[in-house]
């Protein structure tokens, strides 16, 4: 079987920035709108896809430099999959957009510098999150409903890593960023910046979306993808070093620095250890956390206990790898 690679590196304002296709000559090819470059945070979703592909998929997948991109790309047809929680889209669009699978939980961690000691006195202040309408936007909606607070301007900079870059340098007084990255950001400047106290949530950060219509069609795919997904999260909450270990060294995770490929042990034992993947890949109790959480966000209409979750969530696959 020929394996095709092409690579197309875009550098300009992106709305896709990297391009990789592995097609498989005798195949339809899937092709997946990511809502980031690879990183660290995509190892176990690229060990994800290596099986998937060892199994009959036939994949694609573009980077854009943001979830809203990412999600515009499969509204228009431009792409299959994608990458986010685009539950305002699922509501205005009249695409029948629905989450197949719950690929990280919102655990993310309000930091500062040490001018700031409580969400309170974040009233009025600049922050910087990943990207408009993601999830740290939602995160600090809700922060200004619960707390009573208004944030002053908010910058977008995908990629909590990058945010880190910035709240370092000095570029950003106050952040929103991931499980890892707040514990880097403690371990090694933890003298310069306060983690602020932060309420639970277990509502969806990223998941895996697609149009209703072409899961249908492509439901023998689908579900290859959905298994090989699963049996990832769960072996990985079981064994957080099987991402280090089966990612590939020719892939683009393997082709990361080494001191982010030495690291992904640490990774995602933190981020199993923190509770940031459902090893059960979400399914009912991440979508009924995802009508209460993205409905006091502001980025669903209606009151939550009236969602219909099968408006939103299209669960089959996942019950059938499941089983």
């Amino acid at each position: 079987m020929k394996i095709i690679f092409n690579y197309l590196f875009k550098i300009m304002m992106l709305p896709a920035v990297f391009i990789l296709s592995v097609t498989m000559v005798q195949g339809e090819t899937i092709k997946i709108a990511l809502a980031e470059t690879p990183s660290d945070e995509l190892a176990a979703f690229f060990v994800a896809l290596d099986r998937a592909r060892a199994n009959g998929l036939d994949y694609e997948w573009t980077a854009f430099s943001d979830e809203e991109l990412a999600i515009q790309a499969v509204l228009s047809g431009e792409m299959d999959i994608g990458f986010g929680t685009p539950y305002a889209a699922m509501q205005r669009s009249k695409a029948p957009l629905r989450i197949i699978f719950q690929l990280s939980k919102l655990k993310f961690f309000p930091v500062t510098n040490k001018n700031y000691n409580s969400l309170e006195d974040l009233d009025g202040e600049p922050i910087l999150l990943h990207s408009r309408g993601g999830g740290t936007d939602s995160i600090a909606n809700v922060i200004e409903d619960k707390v009573g607070i208004k944030f002053g301007q908010r910058s977008y900079v995908p990629g909590s890593a990058n945010r880190v870059v910035a709240l370092v340098a000095g570029q950003a007084d106050a952040t929103i960023i991931d499980l890892s990255n707040k514990n880097k950001v403690m371990r090694q400047h933890g003298d310069k910046f306060n983690v602020l106290p932060m309420f639970d949530v277990e509502a969806s950060d990223e998941a895996l979306f697609a149009n209703l219509e072409w899961i249908m069609e492509n439901e023998e795919q689908v579900q290859i993808f959905v298994n090989a997904l699963l049996s990832v999260w769960q072996e990985m909450n079981a064994d957080p070093t099987i991402i280090s270990k089966e990612t590939d060294p020719d892939g683009p995770i393997g082709q990361l620095p080494p001191e982010i490929l030495g690291n992904l042990d640490n990774f995602y034992m933190e981020a199993v250890e923190g509770g940031l993947y459902d090893p059960n890949g979400g399914g009912r109790k991440a979508a009924m956390a995802d009508m209460e959480w993205y409905s006091q966000a502001g980025q669903l209409e209606g009151d939550p206990s009236t969602l219909n979750i099968e408006d939103f969530w299209y669960l089959a696959p996942l019950d059938e790898a499941t089983k």
